[in-house]
């Protein structure tokens, strides 16, 4: 099955994401900030997906976590979120950028567009 692993700082807006995530049948776990994502890559934890907000509290933001993440997992794809306007660095074809708010059926398209379907998937709704 399809792992996902979410990461933001922002409570309400982790748990809409983690329940969209896992209605449409994706695995999902969920992280308050960089560094615990980073732990729970570390510890050998492996994901198809990383949707990780970009602007966090600490010392590693969704950029450089993406970074990271791509360097432990070489096939995970990446979708950073942003509700500020910030300039995008340069993505690769296994990342992508999206603005705050954005769609169920955004992000979930974006991720059956890299190939990642989870098993028996139900519509998205919303």
């Amino acid at each position: 099955m399809a792992r996902v692993l979410i990461v933001e700082d922002e409570g309400l807006l982790r748990e809409l994401a983690v329940d969209e995530f896992s209605d449409a049948g994706y695995t999902v776990e969920q992280a308050a900030n960089a560094e615990e994502a980073l732990a729970m890559l570390k510890g050998g934890n492996t994901f198809d997906v990383l949707f990780t907000d970009v602007r966090m509290p600490g010392s590693v933001d969704g950029w450089e976590l993406g970074r990271m993440a791509g360097t432990m997992l070489p096939r995970i794809r990446v979708i950073y979120a942003t509700g500020y306007s910030e300039t995008t660095r340069s993505l690769n074809d296994s990342e992508h950028f999206l603005q705050k708010p954005y769609r169920c059926e955004q992000v979930l398209g974006l991720i059956r567009q890299w190939g990642i379907h989870p098993e028996n998937a139900p519509p998205c709704e919303g």
